[in-house]
């Protein structure tokens, strides 16, 4: 289980890895993850079901979480609306969508290939196959990302999520980085939620609640554990903060409470997360002052003492 969970873990990463870059970079929560997730899975299954080749479909569940948020970005830089309100009318949307493409609420792939059936001949062991297909795929996103932000078009896409009026004045069109920037980031999202669903063996829409209580832990942990970090160092350390919320996750079923209340676990595991800081605050603001009585108490004592 143990195992499983890693493999897990390195999957839902590409879903912090995408919230990272708006949550992180442009600095505000994007509602479009809780529908882009679970589009990404519906539209991947309902392809393969419909003989499409796995690899195909994970890159058409890619390109529907792309358009997902394209349209957020529509509706937040173009229409005016609070980019929040944007996501949620999106995500309400989506809802529609994926059962439009799925024509149920859930589809298996109960007998159909999966990406996993490449590895088939290797002969690896239970769940080493999803550690190795999550490797490789963080990789080539880790990579990808690095590669972006390191060009022109990246840095540009960075300095819109410091200061939007200073990039504005430098010539950036920083309307059209934030619609990247959501592209992008859904695309991501989309990925995850279409590799998780052929782990899982189905798609369902009810898959994304929650999702972006997932992604914030992955984000928070890995922050939390390392604290300051280069770019490459943080999208790094949102993997790992995955793959240790996931390992949480598998704690709470193994001392035997009710998985029926693991969002109610994750929403508490994110809140003690984000409390972390501030509780480090408390400790070195404790450690002053008894730094402070200690060196006053001296200086009363050599005040005595020469006295």
């Amino acid at each position: 289980m143990i195992v499983s969970s890693i493999g897990q873990g390195m999957l839902w990463s590409m879903l912090g890895l995408g919230i990272f870059m708006t949550y992180r970079i442009l600095g505000f929560p994007d509602m479009t993850t809780e529908g882009s997730f679970p589009l990404g899975g519906a539209v991947c299954v309902a392809a393969i079901s419909a003989g499409v080749n796995p690899f195909l479909a994970t890159l058409l569940g890619v390109l529907a979480g792309m358009c997902a948020g394209l349209v957020t970005g529509l509706l937040y830089t173009k229409g005016k609306i609070p980019v929040v309100l944007a996501g949620i009318l999106v995500m309400s949307a989506l809802n529609s969508v994926m059962l439009f493409v799925m024509k149920s609420p859930n589809l298996s792939l109960l007998n159909l290939p999966k990406i996993q059936d490449v590895l088939i001949p290797l002969n690896l062991p239970e769940n080493f196959d999803t550690i190795f297909i999550a490797l490789f795929s963080v990789s080539i996103v880790i990579g990808l990302m690095s590669l972006f932000f390191n060009t022109e078009f990246g840095q540009a896409y960075i300095a819109t999520g410091d200061n939007e009026s200073m990039a504005k004045s430098l010539g950036i069109h920083t309307e059209r980085m934030t619609n990247v920037g959501l592209m992008l980031s859904n695309g991501l999202i989309a990925l995850s939620g279409a590799l998780i669903s052929q782990h899982d063996g189905y798609a369902d829409v009810s898959k994304g609640v929650g999702t972006i209580v997932i992604g914030l832990s992955s984000i928070i942990i890995g922050e939390v554990l390392y604290g300051e970090l280069s770019f490459l160092q943080r999208m790094l350390a949102t993997v790992v903060g995955s793959i240790i919320y996931q390992l949480l996750i598998l704690l709470v079923i193994r001392l035997g409470f009710d998985t029926t209340y693991l969002k109610f676990f994750s929403a508490i595991v994110l809140s003690l997360c984000m409390l972390i800081p501030q509780f480090k605050r408390a400790l070195h603001l404790n450690t002053g002052f008894e730094q402070y009585f200690k060196k006053s108490s001296a200086v009363v004592s050599n005040g005595k003492a020469k006295a």
